[in-house]
């Protein structure tokens, strides 16, 4: 079991003006206590709807976060490619890679927010297809010289985009999540993103789902790859999963509940109520915590990062002793 960290890429009230040095102290810190990575969320826009923050740009930061780190892996969970060019991602990603010695996970999804859609020249209904071709594009882009690619939306002959160094991991969200009014899309996996997991390196589980949900979705990605004649072992498939989580010291669930509300709403939006943020981030005390995540290695994950939810040192000392320690070495569900 693999355990990583987000970026705390949050724009909170009144952290502007040391927000960078938080940053880049929180990656030295993540590194000298041992997590395997650090990823980062991707919103062009401030999406008021699910979140009372927006965040800074993933690929700028990650290479901030490069530049003061030496092993973790970085990785972006997840870029919303249909808001991207790809020959401008390509160029990002080869700097990031050459920079940073190869260390990032292309983690990529569709996003949900029309306003992004919009701005960038799309629309909600092209996310899927923009996104196959933003990722295609792009990968041809990172592995090879003198490329052209002919699609519906983006087109290019003959063009070379350097330094080419490692070509990264391609890891794709998706899949089913808790049912409820306020969810932005249908509790379902989809079969065109059923599809675009199977083609590619891993798969990144939404932080909305539950693990009965992750373990039916994993079994459909092990019957398709079944039917494409290959398999998670055989294609060294990842799964993964983020996730929100404040680690509270109280003893008593109640009050670690009440600590936990304080920190997650300073995040979250009301959009979502309560019982649905319990129902699907990791709340409750340290066993309550340790608990749920070993239901989501129960059903297949194999790595995991976290939100902090803010630039706290100790958050990170208390996930090094918590969680890391004890599931660093955890068994895992063995891949088809």
């Amino acid at each position: 079991m693999k355990i990583g960290v987000f970026v705390p890429s949050y724009l909170l009230p009144g952290q502007d003006a040391k927000h960078g040095d938080q940053v880049r102290r929180f990656a030295i810190k993540a590194e000298e206590l041992g997590f395997d990575s650090l990823f980062i969320t991707d919103h062009l826009l401030t999406a008021a709807r699910f979140y009372r923050v927006s965040w800074t740009e993933p690929m700028l930061t990650l290479a901030h976060v490069a530049a003061v780190t030496s092993r973790v892996k970085l990785g972006t969970s997840v870029l919303v490619l249909p808001t991207r060019q790809p020959v401008v991602l390509a160029k990002e990603i080869a700097t990031l890679q050459h920079l940073s010695g190869g260390r990032f996970v292309y983690g990529i999804g569709t996003g949900w927010y029309p306003p992004e859609f919009e701005s960038t020249g799309s629309t909600r209904q092209q996310r899927g297809a923009r996104t196959d071709e933003v990722l295609e594009a792009s990968m041809k882009l990172l592995s090879g010289a003198h490329v052209s690619f002919e699609g519906k939306y983006y087109r290019m002959n003959d063009i070379t985009v350097e330094p080419l160094s490692h070509v990264p991991p391609v890891w794709v969200a998706g899949g089913q999540q808790y049912a409820h009014e306020a969810s932005p899309d249908k509790a379902e996996m989809s079969p065109n993103v059923l599809d675009r997991i199977c083609r590619w390196d891993g798969w990144i589980v939404r932080p909305t789902s539950h693990p009965k949900q992750m373990a039916e979705d994993l079994a459909e990605i092990d019957a398709e790859l079944a039917r494409r004649g290959t398999s998670r072992a055989r294609k060294k498939f990842t799964v993964a999963h983020e996730n929100f989580c404040w680690l509270s010291e109280e003893a008593s669930r109640e009050a670690a509940v009440a600590e936990q509300k304080r920190y997650m709403l300073g995040v979250v939006s009301d959009e979502r109520p309560w019982d649905y943020i319990e129902a699907v981030y990791l709340t409750g005390t340290i066993d309550d915590i340790q608990r749920r995540i070993q239901e989501r290695i129960d059903a297949g994950v194999e790595e995991m990062f976290l939100h902090t939810m803010t630039a706290d040192e100790r958050q990170l000392e208390l996930f090094a002793e918590h969680i890391l320690k004890p599931f660093a070495g955890a068994p895992l569900k063995a891949a088809s």
